[in-house]
């Protein structure tokens, strides 16, 4: 999210359309890899060079949430929330909850004011298993 405010993607495309509609379909990050291929089983011929400049494009709109995840691979989720927020991530499933926590804001805050920082900006991931992929074993 670039300034916290979903922005409308410019012009409208075929290639953007399908990708969003993609998107729509889950609620979990996936890689743009992964994304091109869902897009491919469903038949349609997008490139995969479209999707990354896609989801870039979207990211700077605010219109996608994008993570690195743990092997530091981009992970992109349509957008639930337009505030700042973080991200509860199963790392066996890839389910995700969107958190907001007004600590770790303060937090950051003071941290950048006490070292001379301001125009802060941050992410925050938590890494775990979530209750349904514990209870599979």
């Amino acid at each position: 999210m670039s300034n916290g405010v979903a922005q409308p993607s410019r012009r409208p495309t075929r290639a953007r359309s399908i990708i969003r509609a993609t998107l729509d379909s889950t609620d979990r990050f996936m890689s743009a890899q992964r994304l091109h291929e869902m897009i491919t089983e469903q038949g349609e011929d997008v490139g995969l060079a479209t999707v990354y400049r896609t989801l870039q494009l979207f990211a700077d709109d605010g219109e996608v949430d994008c993570l690195r995840d743990s092997d530091g691979e981009m992970l992109y989720r349509k957008c639930v929330r337009e505030a700042h927020h973080h991200h509860l991530i199963c790392r066996r499933c890839g389910v995700t909850k969107e958190l907001e926590d007004l600590t770790i804001e303060q937090w950051a805050d003071a941290v950048a004011a006490k070292h001379g920082f301001s125009s802060v900006s941050h992410t925050f991931e938590v890494y775990g298993v979530c209750a349904d992929c514990q209870a599979a074993g």
